[in-house]
């Protein structure tokens, strides 16, 4: 039995995890090195590229000190990152400015521009996803045209990992999961949209050539050997975008294999299919997945995790235990059933909506509300906008019969009972709830290097938990309760033009 092991890197909104898994697909140990985040007004959301490539830097090298002998037995290096951002790089491949991530929302004039040139419908069936200012595309025409000095230095845009890739191996090239996030990659061609990118009045230069996710795309250099620890001559496989990546770590590799939600930061509900699901509505987007031939649809919103994450800050600051205790709270106490309703537009909204100019709304407020019924309407909020993704699925033919939780928020049981009340299928949570996207980049890496025969390995990584089954009647009421929730946005969303 080989003793080889892979090391996944994921680059996500705060941190970069770094993980070492065995050939048996056991998490061998996990790291974290974090990273912060230049929120702004106007929807400002940027992070310093540097800073991705000195936390995986200092990542490994705590790994490694962990797991003794540990460097001699990887293999490969394999890369998960965050999707739909913008880093662009001078002739030397350095940044020119701090990257644009996915949660900036400030190329709204861009993207209407856009939208007059191409149209939403035309710009839909060309990429899979409506044309937002939440992807890459726009958020370069923004630097274009706010920025032009620090613009006229760039020569590539990319997305995280294949940053850090860049500064581990000297390649620079995209994967087809990251491309199909950037609002300029033609599904059906497989290729870069020349429609779209002239539509942009930007140069198809600017973008990397695309290669398959389980490319050996180069090996660690000597100069990256010094930094990171690791053997130089050790290969890198490029790997792709966190949400299908996490797809693939939560066993999610084909039809038949149901659905799952991330709960992170973002949160998405998603599935595999074999083709681009376009919804009529354009509730839902479709990336590639990171195994060829296969397609993610997906409905994402912006601030899942994170709204719940901001109420438990808001109500109990500073306090350790303070999401036990407030969930526990809320699993006693009723919100919507009680007139009470979240919005978690916290962040502007991706599915369904697509309006960045969306803001969170508690309604209903009334006296005798407190701090659990705040937190059991956040809850709620977060999953009866996922259930507007999941109707999206079920209306355009796909079959759910069980949704898997991955995700930070999915170790929390009283959470995936509502959820699973509210969308009316049974939820588990996976073993590797924490390390699904980690563990899906080691899988990439592994069929990249050949330590692993096919992508099915992954199923075999991490186990379900026992269901929360849904209860019946609480489904029939939660359903009401969604169309008084949809109907509270449909009005509110005049007003959230006036802001």
């Amino acid at each position: 039995m080989t003793t080889g092991m892979i090391l996944s890197h994921d680059l996500g909104t705060t941190g970069d995890k770094a993980t070492l898994v065995d050939a048996d697909g056991r998490v061998v140990a996990a790291v974290t090195a974090t990273y912060d985040t230049d929120f702004g007004p106007r929807g400002k959301a940027e992070q310093d590229a540097e800073a991705w490539w000195d936390a995986v830097c200092s990542a490994t090298r705590r790994l490694l000190d962990d797991v003794p002998g540990a460097v001699d037995r990887i293999e490969g290096v394999s890369f998960s990152g965050q999707m739909m951002g913008a880093v662009l790089l001078d002739a030397a491949g350095d940044p020119v400015r701090p990257a644009i991530i996915w949660a900036d929302t400030r190329s709204t004039a861009q993207t209407d521009r856009l939208l007059e040139r191409v149209g939403m419908e035309r710009g839909y069936r060309i990429t899979g996803h409506r044309l937002n200012p939440t992807y890459s595309l726009t958020k370069v025409m923004w630097v274009r045209d706010t920025e032009p000095a620090v613009f006229s230095r760039a020569r590539r845009v990319v997305l995280a990992k294949d940053f850090v890739v860049h500064r581990l191996t000297g390649a620079l090239v995209t994967d087809p999961s990251d491309a199909s996030s950037t609002n300029a990659f033609d599904q059906s061609a497989g290729a870069w949209s020349d429609e779209l990118i002239e539509a942009a009045g930007l140069d198809r230069a600017l973008f990397p050539e695309v290669v398959a996710s389980t490319t050996e795309v180069g090996t660690v250099t000597a100069v990256a050997a010094a930094r990171t620890g690791l053997r130089a001559g050790t290969p890198v496989v490029l790997g792709g975008g966190d949400g299908p990546m996490a797809a693939l770590g939560a066993g999610i590799v084909d039809a038949a294999s149901g659905a799952y939600a991330y709960l992170g930061s973002s949160s998405w509900v998603s599935l595999a299919a074999d083709a681009p699901l376009h919804d009529p509505q354009m509730r839902s987007m479709t990336f590639n997945h990171v195994i060829p031939g296969r397609y993610v649809p997906t409905a994402t919103m912006q601030a899942g995790g994170a709204s719940l994450q901001w109420i438990m800050d808001v109500l109990a600051p500073g306090e350790e235990s303070r999401y036990e205790r407030l969930l526990d709270a809320a699993d006693g106490v009723q919100a919507a059933e009680d007139g009470l309703y979240f919005l978690p537009h916290l962040l502007g909204e991706r599915s369904p909506y697509w309006n960045p100019r969306a803001r969170a709304v508690f309604a209903g407020l009334a006296r005798h509300h407190g701090p659990g019924h705040l937190a059991r309407a956040v809850v709620e909020g977060v999953a009866f906008n996922l259930r507007t993704g999941l109707l999206a699925f079920l209306e355009n033919g796909a079959s759910i019969e069980r949704i898997d939780a991955i995700g930070g928020a999915a170790n929390a049981a009283p959470l995936l009972r509502i959820f699973a009340d509210v969308w009316g299928v049974p939820v588990r949570r996976r073993t590797l709830v924490d390390e699904a996207t980690a563990l899906g980049a080691a899988v990439v890496g592994g069929v990249g290097v050949g330590l692993f025969d096919d992508f099915a390995v992954a199923r075999r990584m991490s186990e379900q938990a026992a269901p929360c089954v849904p209860d019946a009647a609480a489904h029939a009421r939660y359903r009401g309760e969604h169309a008084v929730f949809l109907d509270a946005y449909r009005r509110l969303e005049p007003w959230f033009e006036t802001l």
